[in-house]
């Protein structure tokens, strides 16, 4: 990463709470001008009736049209496992484009095999408008904006740093709820170790937005913190904790956890950029592989 953060900027960040899936959304508008962007949006599913609906994703779209914003860019923080991406349909509401990691390929291959996808399901990223790499630049309006590839959760995660803000997808919770999993195929404990340290070598004042919150031990739904105070007091990574520490507890913990409850739909729609896949005559349909994951 050889870019500079420009803590002059001040985005103004928008927060949209799902709470079956605990994923906060945001809108992020350059200060500058009536342009914005969408962070990791929510597509609604009731997986026991087979149904889908964008209540949350239509909330992002009255807001924006209501304030009379111009979306950019829909992006996705990395292949989210817990809920279902809502991009596609914002895009043929608002337009924006849509933009991944580029490991997103090495996702697809991987999940490609486990839902036995055939030959018609492209392995090349394809189906995004934008595939960042490490350092990668983009424009927000006039704001600038790069990505910081963040693998181990995932192959693909990456977190995007806007003016004085950075959307930390699942690299990190709030300081008291620690990391995210390392344990999906790809994931990665030492290298999710790597990735936050890059992270945490952000300016100490720089604001940090979570992907998802669970309100340890009882506390109030939260997603905005800094990277000062997850140096100092996140629970698996702060106050200097070493990577052969962080590996043991996070393979240990892992090792406890149970699969999200959405991530079979999840993983098949989000590898599409939000697409639901579709059978031989065109419906949309949801495989579930059997001891597959």
């Amino acid at each position: 990463m050889t870019n500079t953060p420009n803590m002059d900027i001040h985005p103004e960040v928008s927060a949209h709470f799902d709470a079956d899936s605990n994923t906060i959304s945001y809108i992020v508008k350059d200060p500058a001008s009536a342009h914005c962007a969408i962070i990791d949006s929510v597509m609604d599913i009731d997986y026991a009736a087979g149904r889908i609906t964008h209540d949350h994703a239509d909330a992002l779209i009255d807001e924006i049209t209501t304030r009379g914003l111009t979306l950019d860019w829909i992006i996705e923080t990395h292949v989210h496992a817990d809920h279902l991406s809502a991009a596609p349909y914002i895009q043929d509401k608002l337009g924006g484009k849509i933009g991944v990691g580029d490991k997103i390929m090495v996702i697809q291959d991987t999940f490609g095999k486990i839902f036995n996808e055939g030959t018609e399901f492209q392995r090349d990223g394809s189906q995004f408008d934008a595939l960042f790499a490490d350092g990668d630049t983009y424009m927000i309006g006039t704001m600038p904006c790069f990505a910081i590839a963040t693998p181990g959760h995932t192959p693909a995660c990456m977190v995007h740093v806007m003016g004085n803000a950075a959307f930390a997808g699942d690299t990190l919770f709030m300081p008291d709820g620690g990391s995210a999993r390392a344990d999906f195929p790809g994931g990665d404990a030492g290298e999710l170790y790597d990735s936050i340290q890059r992270v945490l070598a952000l300016p100490g004042d720089m604001r940090l937005f979570m992907c998802h919150d669970y309100g340890p031990n009882g506390r109030a739904i939260e997603w905005e913190t800094t990277v000062a105070a997850q140096k100092a007091n996140n629970i698996h990574v702060g106050g200097g904790k070493t990577r052969d520490d962080f590996i043991k507890f996070r393979t240990e913990r892992d090792a406890q956890l149970a699969m999200p409850k959405l991530i079979i739909p999840a993983l098949q729609v989000n590898i599409r950029a939000g697409t639901v896949p579709t059978d031989d005559n065109g419906n949309p349909v949801l495989k579930v592989p059997v001891n597959g994951l």
